[in-house]
């Protein structure tokens, strides 16, 4: 009689513990939140945003698309006018630490370098870097153009470039005390023109490949990781994706030349596609990224859920999670979100409800 209850109480303690293994860690680890960076004036209140909201959904990674917004004490001369102090950003690290969410800076490393007719910092001060200085900024820009120019790029090869952006990288990995760098790459256009003189007649795919694998040894040699978005890895033409979405300028090899370490947040805005076995297939981690369209968010969700469940012990561990993007300024978003301003109706969706709806439908799942 002893015996038997012994066991019993053995079978309930073994039961008990298998469930307590289920968490939501398990269920999706990666719970994510891109947004810009804050301006001085703003960041109290964006501090209480990640307090009373962040927090409390379990959002437990946060990307900051920092660019020059930071006292640059390496480079003062790329600062924003403006910028965030180190104090400031020791008040973002003390909340996300409170709420343990990976705080992840971003500097658009390649691409992005413009933005319609305005150069970056750095094309701007260095205008040596830049890949194409024969593409003038217009005065009013318009897509398409004449230039197919929708962002500049730096020259991956230019010999000075990388001394002066791992300086800023390395500046805010140390301030931010984290260990992840997202280095956007995404939507790169212009990648080894023909009037390159460095470039010029270089397989697109290689420099691509080249420019992520620098930046990821850069980061690991201080045992740090690299995120990337993950379009330029696409194959436009095959999959119908096009030049926003994916590549139609052949960097889509790249994807078996980078290292496997890198972690892929592959968005997409209008449709739950269903790319991020193409990521994890190729044996990189991946999370899938939603924008403004509540219902696709979920089904995004569901989606990288069911490829959990339904995938082999290795292939699991590459179905990173679900991030939601955010595309407008932080105090315009934290309006919208607080209902203080109504949507644009001509927005096509509403990203501050699809973060609503994203992170409920994560309360709901099952554990």
């Amino acid at each position: 009689m002893k015996i038997k209850h012994f066991f019993s109480g053995l079978l309930i303690l073994v039961f008990t513990t298998s469930i307590a293994q289920t968490t939501l860690d398990e269920v999706i680890p990666v719970r994510g939140f891109s947004i810009s960076s804050p301006k001085s004036d703003g960041v109290d209140r964006f501090v209480k945003f990640i307090d009373e909201e962040l927090g409390p959904k379990k959002v437990n990674a946060l990307i900051l698309r920092l660019e020059y917004n930071y006292q640059f004490e390496s480079h003062p001369e790329l600062r924003d006018e403006d910028a965030l102090s180190k104090s400031d950003v020791k008040k973002l690290v003390k909340v996300c630490k409170k709420h343990n969410i990976n705080l992840i800076p971003q500097i658009n490393l390649l691409g992005h370098q413009s933005w319609h007719s305005d150069l970056s910092n750095l094309l701007t001060v260095y205008p040596e870097f830049d890949e194409t200085p024969h593409v003038q900024l217009p005065e009013n820009y318009v897509w398409p153009n004449d230039d197919g120019l929708y962002c500049k790029s730096y020259c991956p090869l230019h010999p000075d470039v990388h001394k002066v952006v791992f300086e800023l990288v390395d500046e805010v990995m140390e301030v931010f005390e984290t260990n992840t760098f997202h280095a956007g790459m995404d939507e790169v256009f212009y990648i080894g023109d023909d009037k390159c003189p460095r470039c010029s007649g270089r397989d697109k795919a290689e420099l691509f490949a080249g420019e992520v694998t620098k930046i990821r040894n850069h980061l690991a040699a201080n045992g740090h990781e690299v995120w990337i978005w993950g379009d330029r890895l696409i194959d436009g033409k095959t999959t119908g994706m096009g030049i926003w979405e994916a590549s139609m300028n052949y960097t889509h090899r790249a994807i078996d030349l980078i290292p496997k370490d890198v972690m892929i947040c592959d968005w997409h805005y209008e449709r739950v596609d269903p790319t991020a076995v193409l990521f994890a297939m190729k044996g990189l981690k991946v999370a899938t990224c939603p924008w403004r369209t509540g219902d696709l968010a979920v089904k995004q969700l569901d989606m990288m859920v069911n490829l959990r469940k339904n995938a082999t012990p290795v292939m699991k561990e590459k179905y990173q999670g679900i991030i939601q993007t955010i595309w407008t300024g932080t105090e315009n978003f934290m309006d919208y979100y607080y209902g203080i301003k109504e949507v644009p109706a001509d927005a096509k969706g509403d990203s501050a409800e699809c973060f609503k709806m994203l992170y409920k439908a994560i309360g709901e799942l099952e554990l």
